[in-house]
């Protein structure tokens, strides 16, 4: 037993893995809805969202150093049941015995989401592209930002087992968080639900940055205007005359026209008619 300075006794994997089926499939028979996480091989995140939450546990030297007995655990199929909801995560996780893991995150202050839907306003295309996680390199800081990002610190995180381990992250609780990383592998809209907000108002916010271009100035129309004192032209009747249209004519062609009738040409309009 723990508390009298002993160790309980080893528990294989394969006995683990027995102990999970059973329970498990006892908890259905209950009509509980279960959710195991499954992890294919040794890498336990593939996705950036997956990613990104595990890069964020580990580079915090609160979590570091008690990580790695949490990696074995959940890739041998040790979480047996994971449910995550607004501000906590609850788990089954199968040990020495079945243990109860609560994980409580404190939600994004309105202040901090609205800091990142301005941040990132203009720069998602669609909401398909958010959640598989194809954005810009900029969008992936912004969001990934150490303590005024998406992903919580030490700090915001409350940790609690039902195991007799007295660390505050035992190797249970350890599985867990990285079964909710594989978890947003499958699933990344849950990392908005956990800490209940919206994930389309990342797309919603997309004309904060970058507004509608000022309309230009529009076309002068014409209207009952002198178009000869405004073009500087004189306006004759030509054979399309009885289709309502007029053809401008140069002023000084009308009234060389006038001379040619009057008999009064001048040297070079002879020469043109000769």
């Amino acid at each position: 037993m723990y508390d009298g300075w002993g160790w309980r006794p080893y528990v294989s994997v394969a006995e683990r893995r027995l102990q999970a089926l059973r329970e498990m499939d006892k908890r259905r028979k209950k009509r509980h809805v279960i959710s195991p996480v499954t992890v294919e091989g040794r890498t336990i995140v593939k996705t950036f969202w997956g990613k990104s939450w595990c890069d964020n546990l580990e580079r915090y030297s609160d979590f570091a150093n008690r990580l790695p007995r949490g990696r074995t655990y959940v890739r041998n199929g040790s979480v047996i049941d994971l449910q995550i909801s607004s501000g906590e995560i609850k788990a089954l996780v199968s040990g020495s015995e079945i243990y109860e893991v609560a994980v409580k995150v404190a939600p994004v202050t309105k202040a901090r989401w609205r800091s990142i839907c301005k941040d990132c306003a203009g720069r998602i295309d669609s909401l398909i592209e958010l959640l598989q996680g194809r954005l810009s390199t900029g969008v992936m800081e912004r969001i990934c930002l150490r303590n005024t990002g998406l992903f919580p610190s030490p700090k915001e995180i409350k940790l609690s087992c039902s195991c007799p381990d007295w660390a505050e992250m035992c190797k249970h609780v350890a599985a867990v968080l990285y079964g909710i990383g594989a978890r947003l592998d499958q699933q990344p809209e849950l990392l908005f639900r956990l800490h209940g907000v919206d994930e389309k108002e990342l797309i919603a916010h997309a004309d904060v940055a970058f507004p509608l271009a000022k309309k230009e100035p529009a076309a002068k129309v014409l209207g009952g205007e002198d178009l000869s004192e405004l073009f500087g032209l004189d306006m004759a009747a030509s054979p399309a005359a009885k289709t309502g249209r007029s053809v401008p004519v140069p002023a000084k062609a009308k009234r060389a026209k006038k001379r040619s009738r009057s008999g009064k040409t001048t040297g070079p309009a002879k020469m043109a008619h000769s």
